[in-house]
């Protein structure tokens, strides 16, 4: 049996989650790499190594090693708000632990954005919903689980600033 297919489920949650080690130090190159990403997702490898001064095959592997490493993803945003979607953001607070209840909501398709926070709440989950009906029927879930005690929902009327370009921490 393939290593892959005799891995549980949850180890698909684990890589989503983001870091749980200290980060992997990048040098001016990637972050070179990055930046540009940043300011234009589309550009080509070929145009990046001729401004940073590297060849192409050298983008394409710092490109790739950036992805294996869960630093680098790139995608094409959108607003789901200008799409029709009802969107929200809500903290839920628990009883013990956050993670059992942050590892089932990473596994909802609705929730893109799970986090474990300190303060008022104990997580803090973004969600889309189709309409409200979806967004009730959504948060009434998410009260239902186990080890949650309760959640407050923050609907978003309109969004103002949503970008991805803070450059890296070196």
């Amino acid at each position: 049996m393939r290593r892959a297919a005799a891995q549980p489920a949850q180890a698909v949650f684990d890589r989503r989650r983001g870091p749980v080690s200290a980060p992997r130090r990048i040098d001016a190159l990637d972050q070179g790499i990055i930046e540009s990403l940043q300011e234009n997702g589309r550009e080509s490898f070929r145009a990046i190594a001729g401004r940073l001064g590297v060849s192409e095959a050298t983008v394409r592997a710092r490109y790739a090693r950036l992805c294996d490493d869960d630093i680098l993803q790139v995608v094409g945003v959108t607003n789901p708000l200008g799409l029709g979607f009802e969107q929200a953001l809500i903290g839920v607070k628990t009883a013990g632990s956050p993670e059992p209840v942050a590892d089932e909501l990473s596994g909802w398709v609705e929730a893109d954005y799970v986090v474990i926070t300190a303060g008022q709440f104990d997580l803090v989950v973004e969600v889309v919903a189709g309409d409200r009906r979806g967004l009730l029927e959504l948060t009434n879930r998410m009260r239902a689980l186990e080890g949650v005690v309760s959640t407050e929902t923050f609907l978003y009327l309109d969004l103002v600033k949503q970008l991805y370009d803070w450059g890296t921490h070196t």
